[in-house]
């Protein structure tokens, strides 16, 4: 424990200690300086250089004046460049301001208000502090131990020196010690807190992110397997029609049979390897329906939907509008699947809302609009808030649509999607 200790020591507070670290100017985007005008916005970012500048003037002004004489201009400097020099290399202004305490302890212990003042001590303090604020933890507490450990030597030194005159030096030592701990600690748990804000303020964006991935992709999912549903009754037509092909012709040549035969063994291939594929799919949630071999819903089924939800407490109006035909049965599924999200979604989110369901069967495609009122109370806290547009979204692009989702002027709420086909595409 002791030799790792001593390494990590060695890490931290000797190998590149005088490395360049400047101090970043503060952002621009969040904070105080964010509610600033554009043009102080500029300057403000630059407001903690310009303080410790400041200060650091002040400290040099102050000990010129306290020590006076020869070494007055001499520690002035030493101690204002000490400071400033924590804007730029912090691990090494801490050892320079260790060094001049040691030194002026030391050496300058019996010239006057350099040794007898512990101004010098609260100034190493001050240093400390500031890189504290710069560095990790782990840091801040390892210079706060060699500090108190200077301290307690040069407490005892100058005991020996001067036995006459050390109990004041003690006082002051230990008062400052215990002051500036309460402070370091104030300083070193606020800091923490505020980092412990960051970290989950940035793994709450990384999880949102993740269950947005995760819902399109279940979504995705959910979308294949109702694919297969699809596809595999267009492919099962063609198998039938092609083993049935050739009896329906009296005489069929020889090369017209084993066409017919190379389709249907062409589409039953791929029927066996769209179910292995799809029971990959649905080995991980095996009871993602309750009825997989139920037909997949289309429009026509929509006016049940419409009555579940009347039943459980919504006041919906159905409204339909164009010339009702035969769409694509993947179309058909699509739009089903919206309207159904979007009107859990009403349920879910605008309580006692009235919604209207708009199926508008126009030149080109089809066109769908779902859109509720205010709710007349709060809705409940929701974990999967949002994320049901996601899915509205996946199945909209994959048909080469185009889909609104956004707040309207009353307080509600309105999903508009267009789904498109093609002039010659039908419902097999």
């Amino acid at each position: 424990m002791a030799k790792s200790a001593l390494a990590r020591l060695r890490e931290d507070l000797f190998t590149d200690a005088f490395a360049f670290r400047p101090l970043l100017p503060l952002p621009t985007e969040h904070g105080w300086v964010s509610r600033l005008p554009s043009r102080t916005r500029r300057y403000a970012r630059w407001f903690p250089h310009a303080l410790l500048t400041l200060f650091s003037c002040f400290v040099m002004l102050e000990t010129l004046s306290r020590v006076g004489g020869i070494f007055g201009p001499g520690a002035s400097l030493f101690i204002g460049a000490t400071l400033l020099m924590t804007m730029f290399r912090p691990v090494g202004a801490w050892w320079l301001s260790l060094a001049g305490l040691l030194f002026s302890g030391v050496f300058l212990g019996g010239y006057g208000a350099v040794g007898d003042s512990p101004a010098n001590f609260a100034t190493h303090l001050i240093v400390v502090l500031l890189v504290a604020l710069r560095t990790r933890t782990r840091v801040a507490v390892e210079m706060l131990v060699l500090t108190v450990a200077s301290a307690v030597f040069l407490t005892f030194f100058l005991r020996a020196l001067r036995p006459y005159g050390s109990a004041y030096l003690d006082g002051a030592f230990f008062e400052m010690l215990v002051l500036f701990t309460v402070v370091m600690v104030a300083v070193l748990s606020v800091r923490g807190l505020r980092e412990s804000k960051q970290q989950v303020a940035v793994q709450t964006a990384v999880t949102e992110v993740e269950r947005s991935r995760r819902t399109v992709l279940e979504e995705r999912t959910t979308i294949a397997r109702e694919l297969h549903d699809v596809v595999a009754h267009h492919m099962s037509v063609v198998a039938i029609q092609a083993e049935a092909a050739p009896y329906r012709v009296q005489d069929t040549p020889p090369e017209l049979a084993a066409a017919f035969l190379t389709i249907r063994e062409n589409a039953v291939a791929a029927l066996t390897e769209l179910r292995r594929i799809l029971g990959v799919v649905r080995s991980e949630n095996p009871d993602a329906f309750a009825d997989p071999e139920a037909p997949q819903p289309t429009l026509e089924a929509l006016p049940a939907l419409l009555g579940n939800i009347r039943s459980a407490g919504l006041a919906v109006e159905h409204v339909t509008t164009g010339a009702v035909r035969p769409l694509p049965q993947g179309v058909e599924l699509s739009a089903y699947r919206i309207v159904q999200e979007a009107l859990s979604n009403v349920l879910r989110h605008a309580p006692g809302a009235e919604a209207r369901v708009e199926v508008s069967y126009v030149l080109g495609g089809l066109g769908l609009r779902v859109v509720n009122g205010a709710p007349n109370r709060l809705a409940k806290p929701s974990p999967g808030a949002g994320h049901g547009v996601l899915g509205m979204r996946e199945r909209v692009a994959m048909l080469g649509g185009a889909m609104t989702a956004e707040a309207t002027a009353d307080g509600g709420y309105e999903v508009a999607a267009f789904l498109p086909v093609e002039p010659g595409e039908a419902a097999a």
